[in-house]
């Protein structure tokens, strides 16, 4: 029996190479999305592929390909692409897609991330199951087999991200961007050719070993490289990518760490200032502040759970312009409802170049509280927690949207479960710092069963 419940997870399908993921494993996935594939979207012909630098994947991915051409769907083989980049595909082309990627996860990982055409999501709730229950049962073969042709979109895509910025506004900033050995350096130097920016690009080679440190910039220790570097060179903004090179964070001219909620506020700032009144999507971690600024730009901020798949469906069904997340994933309606952390981080320089003071300065009106970041518990019954936590804070405004959220008027703090591990994912925020470290004390012990 093939054990799949492993590697499928919400939104994406993820495992370890061989063991969990292999070549003859792939092709059966193949098979699978070739035939949901054709009946979600019956006139479809051709299937956009693409991976990221990782050595597993060329096997793997070719696996992928034969599977798909083995229900007579034509490959359109993109090579080396970044997430966003195969997003993109899929709008500009019109046709679903696939790239074999494990994003920031280690060396031994690999994985697919998919959409329908247009950039339309697959998740559990949206196909991921039908697929994995053909992995099991799997579809009977095309009477002819599908074709693969290569095609090279970097030049149109870098094209698209420029679109979202006047270039002649930029000024000659100095950039250091750290792509930590992943696909973010395959697409940031040509995105940034042809600009006035001074970009110098830290461990741009294609390695899915990761030699140098892990591509998952959410953790403070693999931005250690980016701060030494921004302070040596005096350079005015960091950049650190993912391993797929759609999610990017910010570094200060002072190697500070800008969090993903004051990104999310910055870049809602310049959309609404060349949109009056659109419609802004935060998700429920970010900072009280997104949605002040947003209010004070003239917008209207829509808050979402998190999760890709719950932001696009949300931004299509409003006309949201642009939507963001603590996590560094930030969404335009004109990028196919996709996430870019290319398209946001040349939003931010555009931003800074229209702005004498530095970045250091320029952030802070967009940090209003003490933000405590996730905090992650190993508990044996989350719902149980998560019950004696809300009994405690009844008093208060509760609500469910993603786990419980439990707002006063000076602080306030998400308690959710992890989707894959026994884990509760704390986010608190407060006025300050000390009336918020006292109120996280509060709640950690009634999350480990010791209450104060």
């Amino acid at each position: 029996m093939l054990d799949t419940a492993a590697i499928f997870k919400a939104y994406d399908i993820r495992g370890t190479v061989p063991d969990q993921l292999d070549s003859e494993l792939c092709g059966r996935i193949g098979a699978a999305f070739g035939a949901f594939f054709r009946q979600a979207e019956p006139a479809t012909r051709e299937v956009i592929l693409g991976r990221d630098m990782r050595e597993s994947g060329v096997e793997l991915s070719a696996a992928f390909s034969e599977g798909v051409r083995s229900q007579g769907l034509d490959v359109v083989n993109l090579g080396l692409v970044s997430t966003d980049m195969l997003f993109f595909a899929s709008g500009h082309l019109g046709l679903p897609g696939v790239i074999f990627t494990a994003s920031h996860n280690p060396a031994g990982y690999n994985g697919i991330k998919s959409c329908l055409s247009g950039a339309v999501p697959i998740g559990v709730e949206s196909g991921l199951v039908d697929v994995e229950n053909w992995v099991h049962d799997p579809p009977m073969p095309a009477a002819s087999v599908g074709t693969e042709r290569q095609l090279d979109l970097l030049a149109e895509f870098v094209e698209h991200v420029h679109s979202f910025i006047d270039i002649a506004a930029l000024r000659p900033l100095k950039v250091v961007a750290d792509t930590a050995n992943g696909m973010g350096g395959h697409v940031v130097p040509p995105a940034f050719a042809d600009l006035v920016i001074d970009l110098e690009v830290m461990f741009g080679e294609l390695d899915g070993t990761f030699p140098n440190h892990p591509a998952d910039p959410i953790q403070p220790e693999n931005q250690a490289d980016l701060r030494a570097r921004v302070l040596e060179v005096g350079a005015d903004v960091g950049l650190a990518f993912d391993g797929d090179a759609d999610r990017v964070f910010l570094v200060d001219d002072k190697a500070e760490p800008v969090p993903g909620s004051t990104m999310t506020a910055m870049v809602a700032d310049r959309v609404l200032a060349s949109e009056p009144g659109a419609t802004i999507l935060h998700n429920l971690i970010c900072s009280r502040s997104v949605a002040e600024v947003v209010a004070e730009a003239g917008g209207t901020a829509v808050r979402t759970r998190v999760g890709h798949s719950y932001i696009k469906q949300i931004m299509a069904e409003t006309g949201a312009a642009f939507g963001g997340e603590h996590s560094g994933h930030y969404y335009f309606r004109d990028n196919y409802r996709a996430d870019s952390g290319l398209i946001a981080a040349l939003v931010v320089l555009e931003l800074l170049s229209n702005h004498t003071e530095p970045l250091s300065e320029l952030r802070k009106p967009y940090e209003r509280y003490w933000a405590s970041g996730e905090i992650n518990t190993r508990v044996d019954d989350t719902a149980a927690v998560i019950a004696r936590v809300e009994q405690h804070y009844r008093d208060l405004e509760l609500d469910h949207l993603d786990g419980l959220t439990v707002s006063a008027a000076d602080w306030w703090f998400n308690l959710r479960p992890s989707n894959t591990e026994p884990l509760l994912r704390l986010n608190l925020e407060a006025a300050d710092e000390t009336s918020g470290r006292a109120r996280l004390d509060e709640v950690q012990s009634l999350i480990e069963g010791t209450p104060t």
